[in-house]
């Protein structure tokens, strides 16, 4: 009898042994540690084996003093409840999925409030985003890279495709159950959870930068664009390069009181049609010139200066990356994500390489900056006209998104904001608020003025935060947070990407900044 009890008190002290292991061990997984080996999570199962066994146990004990049979002849099984022991106790879980689709529909990433997109609509979207009017600088890349700029923009193609998918699959981690759910919502949320937990907010402080960079760059682009369209289209009026530039920004300057893009985004399609109808003329008078092509003039010869500022243009030409995570969250079907990032990018690829081929056998050493000043001069004016007002109407896209990631960084976080809130309690946009959103639309212009270089600007944004955003941050997000669920030519890619990049970065970075100095030396001298 007493080597009965002293084994019966044995058992009980090993599990309640094995089940604290058990709860200490779910413990640190909650907090994001995982098994190192499979041993462990082996071990973890079995104190979770353990515990349900000493649970009946206990239960059996229960139901036998109060007066059932003790024998194994009388016993009954363990009641239904019992049975059905949950790692949350109490009743059992509801039923699978049902928790993580309440959170996918109508929790924080979603809701069925939100109108979703179906795919070709974010199809349409990303290719807004990779094939706007910064095409027109990818001939200049070919002028100065040969067969070796057509073929990066084959690989910046490929590369940004990757890299846009394993950024969104940074945005998901399996549950408990084994599933994969969607736990983040932005591209600075990814980067935080890169940093956390010593730095919880310094991967997004760094996105937010580079995002504030590309959009101000971009709108600077705009203004630039407009200045050299219109003085080229114009030549015999009495009006420079900066005096178009001032009259482009005196027409922007209504964005400063934007309160939304509603308005806006009725262009958005309008502007993307005539875009497509301007790159179709000005191929169809390349093709007109097709016996004159200088075939002889495309090489594997590479200007080791100018390459790597064509490799800026090329990159920032595929840019999409800071929206992928919004736009993955609002389709219909987000299994339909990595479907319409490949077609997109095969068809900007190949619509790319064409124009850039095409334009640059046309005029060879000829070709400028901005592709449609080789124009003749009947032709010009139009074109350039409608690739204005393309312009005028898009800056107030990334003017906008630009002003918004200001707003929240810096005045809309509550006690940890630097500033006091743009906007009053009713509200209304502050005169402070204003006068810093017309700051903005005159910093663009003095850049513009004081650096009116087109292709320099991209490939200097390109390299900057270009191969940021698209090369570098998502093979490094990929790494740090699926390091464990990756294969070996997973972890290869993200490592070659991540170095290419960086050297590409670096180069393009320096030669465009050289660059920059150069024609900004000449331009004092004249």
């Amino acid at each position: 009898m007493a080597t009965l009890l002293r084994s019966k008190l044995t058992n009980v002290a090993t599990s309640v042994s094995n089940k604290s292991q058990a709860k200490v061990s779910g413990m640190f997984a909650r907090m994001g540690f995982q098994a190192a080996t499979d041993e462990e999570a082996v071990g973890f199962a079995h104190c979770d084996d353990l515990d349900f066994e000493h649970r009946q146990g206990l239960q059996m004990d229960i139901l036998k003093t109060e007066g059932e049979p003790c024998g194994d002849e009388g016993s009954e099984p363990p009641v239904e409840g019992d049975i059905h022991y949950q790692r949350g106790g109490g009743a059992p879980l509801p039923p699978s999925g049902s928790k993580d689709q309440a959170v996918g529909a109508g929790g924080e990433f979603g809701g069925h409030d939100k109108p979703k997109i179906t795919a070709w609509e974010a199809g349409w979207n990303v290719t807004n985003a990779i094939q706007g009017m910064f095409v027109l600088g990818l001939p200049y890349a070919i002028l100065h890279g040969g067969y070796l700029g057509l073929f990066l923009i084959i690989f910046a193609a490929v590369v940004c495709c990757y890299t846009g998918k394993i950024l969104i699959a940074c945005l998901y981690e399996e549950n408990e159950d084994g599933e994969v759910v969607r736990v983040r919502d932005s591209y600075v949320a990814i980067a935080n959870a890169c940093c956390a937990p010593r730095f919880p907010t310094l991967g997004g402080r760094v996105v937010n930068v580079a995002q504030i960079i590309e959009l101000v760059m971009t709108c600077i682009l705009y203004v630039v664009v407009s200045g050299n369209l219109m003085y080229n289209s114009f030549p015999g009026l009495p009006v420079s390069q900066k005096s178009w530039s001032i009259i482009a920004t005196a027409v922007l300057l209504p964005c400063a009181f934007l309160k939304n893009l509603k308005a806006v985004s009725k262009f958005s399609l309008l502007c993307t049609l005539a875009h497509f109808v301007i790159n179709i003329l000005v191929i169809a008078y390349c093709l007109s010139r097709a016996r004159d092509w200088a075939w002889e003039k495309v090489k594997f010869y590479i200007d080791v200066k100018k390459f790597p500022i064509s490799i800026g243009i090329i990159v920032f030409s595929y840019t999409s990356q800071i929206f992928l995570p919004s736009l993955e969250g609002n389709m219909q079907q987000p299994s339909e994500f990595h479907c319409m990032m490949n077609w997109t990018h095969i068809a900007a690829c190949v619509l790319k390489g064409l124009f850039a081929l095409v334009a640059y056998l046309t005029w060879a050493d000829e070709t400028k900056e901005v592709i449609t000043d080789n124009l003749p001069g009947s032709i010009r004016a139009v074109v350039n006209i409608f690739l204005v007002a393309k312009a005028l109407l898009s800056y107030p896209l990334p003017f906008f998104a630009a002003v918004e990631v200001l707003e929240k960084s810096l005045f809309q976080e509550g006690s940890r904001a630097f500033f006091p809130a743009c906007y009053g309690g009713d509200g209304r946009l502050k005169s402070w608020g204003l006068t810093l959103r017309c700051a903005l639309v005159v910093f663009t212009l003095l850049m513009a003025i004081y650096v009116p270089h087109f292709a320099l600007l991209m490939g200097l944004t390109g390299s900057l935060t270009g191969a940021g955003l698209c090369f570098l941050l998502p093979s490094l997000f990929h790494l740090r947070l699926l390091w464990r669920k990756l294969l070996w030519h997973q972890v290869f890619f993200d490592v070659a990407i991540f170095v290419i990049g960086g050297i590409c970065s670096v180069s393009g970075f320096v030669h465009s900044l050289e660059g920059l100095i150069e024609a900004y030396r000449t331009n004092a001298e004249d």
